[in-house]
């Protein structure tokens, strides 16, 4: 690709990603973006990207396949499969992308797409290996014995992570205060959602009243 070309490219993607996170995936017009860009050509964004979608799917892949890279990395080097170990693996790759504009940005999108949160086991191929391998694993640590109640407390630890995240993010980037320094908010995410995976089942309390009618 030319020069000129990559360039224009490059400016769309940090231009879509600031906007996205900023306004809104779904607010944000496509004109928007190219006018932030400092593009004349109307057609740019869709010369290059095809579509609005396309934009968000090169700025999911520029940032996922690194952050699942780093995973696998910290998950090797903790060389440990219990629960905190697997959340820190997890999520130390995110809270280092605290640190950029971009990474801020990146994990404010992430979490406008919590629709699509439930689709992971559904199709894997297109989850990163690392997050995949660390979710079903995670699935298999909690104290619930019914798959959907298993895939549900999965479901809950991944929104609860990226609205906490993107959260953190946004206040950053407004220059609000912050309750905690770095180390504390990573070590009390890795906490609640170590919680919410190992947390006893109240699926047979609740269901005893009815039993005991029996």
């Amino acid at each position: 690709m030319p020069r000129d070309a990559t360039e224009t490219r490059s400016r769309l993607i940090a231009e879509a990603e600031r906007l996205f996170a900023e306004q809104g995936i779904w607010r944000v017009r496509v004109q928007d973006i190219v006018a932030a860009a400092g593009q004349k050509n109307s057609s740019a964004l869709s010369y290059h990207f095809g579509s609005r979608s396309g934009v968000l799917d090169a700025i999911l892949r520029e940032h996922g396949e690194p952050i699942d890279h780093d995973r696998g990395t910290v998950w090797a080097a903790l060389a440990d499969d219990q629960t905190p170990a697997l959340i820190e693996a997890l999520i130390q790759p995110l809270t280092r992308r605290l640190g950029t504009t971009s990474g801020r940005c990146y994990l404010r999108i992430v979490a406008q797409l919590s629709a699509e949160f439930s689709r992971w086991d559904f199709d894997p191929t297109h989850v990163p290996a690392n997050l995949n391998a660390i979710l079903r694993l995670l699935r298999d640590r909690t104290t619930v014995a019914d798959k959907a109640q298993r895939d549900e407390r999965v479901l809950g630890m991944i929104q609860l992570m990226t609205a906490s995240l993107a959260e953190r993010a946004r206040r950053i980037e407004a220059g609000d205060p912050l309750a905690t320094d770095d180390d504390v908010y990573a070590a009390n995410l890795v906490d609640m959602l170590t919680g919410i995976i190992e947390a006893p089942s109240r699926t047979a309390i609740v269901a005893a009243p009815h039993l005991a009618g029996r």
